[in-house]
This record gives structure tokens, sequence and C-alpha cells, in this order.
């Protein structure tokens, strides 16, 4: 691994970089901070796709797409005179020393959950009127209810054991159920909300990602679509003439092969 010297090294040649693209490079001089936001979150999800690929060459390159953009922020930022990398750095040096009393000042804690709630009281006297300004308002549902039930168990506002989450979920299936039979649209989604509401919760009690879960499955599935498109083609078959029997044959047939 590169020694701290060679580190730093790298991150001055990447400014310096950065530096001769903004003065010279036709696009980067005209990027502002609303044109690269799209990039940023599209580069995001690809270091997200890497990781969750177990990729790691793939992670590295994805990484330095992301630290690009930091700097690339950074470097816009300083062209106003409102902040540069190291303010950038700075301002999360500081936050860091400030939220973990425990390694910085005289606080003790037991364990990750103790750090957890620690974190979200420190930020409500930071001048933060509720625990929840820190979800973006952007993030994609299922994401976001997953940090925002994270953010109030800081608090101590959560269930108590995973069997209780359960019986939950069961409650919002059957209220489901119920506004199904009654055929009442705008009422079943507002349940059919509260069912993925509560799976994510018992997600977060059971210790799994729900955003990484369904992204597996996702990816599961179109593996055995793809096979069963492949076969149908070998066939000389097209798959809407395919039956569902004929179907769930290649279907059990690309599951032995994961």
């Amino acid at each position: 691994m590169n020694s701290r010297k060679e580190q730093l090294e790298a991150i001055d040649r990447l400014l310096t970089i950065m530096d001769e693209l903004r003065e010279q490079c036709p696009w980067d001089k005209k990027q502002t901070m609303q044109s690269l936001r799209h990039l940023t979150i599209e580069e995001t999800y690809e270091l997200g796709d890497a990781i969750l690929d177990n990729d790691l060459n793939e992670v590295k390159l994805e990484l330095g797409d992301v630290l690009l953009h930091i700097m690339f922020y950074a470097k816009i930022g300083s062209e106003t005179n409102d902040f540069d990398i190291a303010d950038v750095a700075n301002a999360i040096c500081d936050k860091l020393v400030n939220r973990h009393p425990h390694i910085y000042g005289d606080v003790k804690v037991i364990d990750a959950e103790d750090v957890k709630r620690n974190w979200e009281q420190i930020k409500l006297k930071e001048g933060k009127k509720s625990v929840l300004e820190g979800v973006p308002r952007s993030l994609p549902a299922l994401v976001k209810a997953n940090r925002i039930q994270d953010k109030v168990s800081g608090v101590g506002f959560d269930w108590e054991e995973p069997q209780q989450v359960f019986e939950k979920v069961k409650e919002e299936l059957e209220e489901l159920q119920d506004e199904v039979k009654a055929g009442n649209k705008e009422k079943i989604e507002a349940e059919f909300g509260d069912v993925l509401f509560s799976m994510i919760n018992y997600a977060r009690f059971l210790g799994v990602n729900p955003e990484n879960a369904l992204e597996r499955t996702n990816k599961k599935f179109i593996k055995r679509f793809q096979y069963l498109e492949t076969k149908a083609q070998e066939i000389g078959k097209v798959m809407n003439d395919m039956s569902l029997e004929e179907m769930d044959v290649y279907w059990n047939e690309a599951k032995t092969k994961e």
C-alpha cells in the first residue's frame, strides 16, 4: 500500500489536473454545480453497483470518479471565493471530532448503538430542529424509509424486539387485504405503503439492508430471465408463444446454475 506521503502526492496531482482542466478543457470550463449534480448521482449509483458486485478493482475506479466530482465542486467553490478543498476537508474533520466525544473528549460509550444515539443528540445541539432534517428529500423512497427509521431509532423511538416488528408487518398485510377487498384504490395505495415501510423496518431489525437485498433480487431476476430468453431463441420460439409451463422449465434450470 502507498505511504501517507504518496497518498498526499496523489491528491496534490489530482488537484493540479483539476486546475488544468478547468483552465484549458472546453467541457470542464463550462460546468457548474447544477450541471454536475445529475452526473454525481449517476457516479454514486455506479459505485453502489461495484460494491454490490464485490468488484474491488471497479470500486477503486468508481471511487476515483466520485473523488473527481468532489474536487470539481471544491474548484468551482474556490472560483467564487466561497470555499476550497481545504475548507471541505476541515469542515468534515471538525464535524467528526465534535461528533466523537468518546474519542476526542471524555464521554464513555459501550457499543456502536451508544455512538449512534450520541451522534443524533449532538446534531440536535448543533441547531437542527429535527433528527429527520438530515434525510435528503430526493432520496429514493425505499432508501429514505430506511434512513428515517434509522434516525428515529437513534433517539429511542423504536421497537424492542424483531418479533414485535414482524407482528406489525402481519397487521399491515391484513389491513392491506381488507382494503383490497373493499376496492378503494387510494386506501390500497396507502396500506401498501404501510406494508413496505414495516418490511423495511423489519429488515433493519434483521440486520439486512433493504436496498441491497432488493437490488440483489433484481440482479438475480434479470440473470434468470435473460437465461430464459436465450433458451427460447435456441429452440426457435418467441416467448409470447411459450406456455408458462415451458418457461418454468428454463427458469428452474437457470436457478440450478447459480
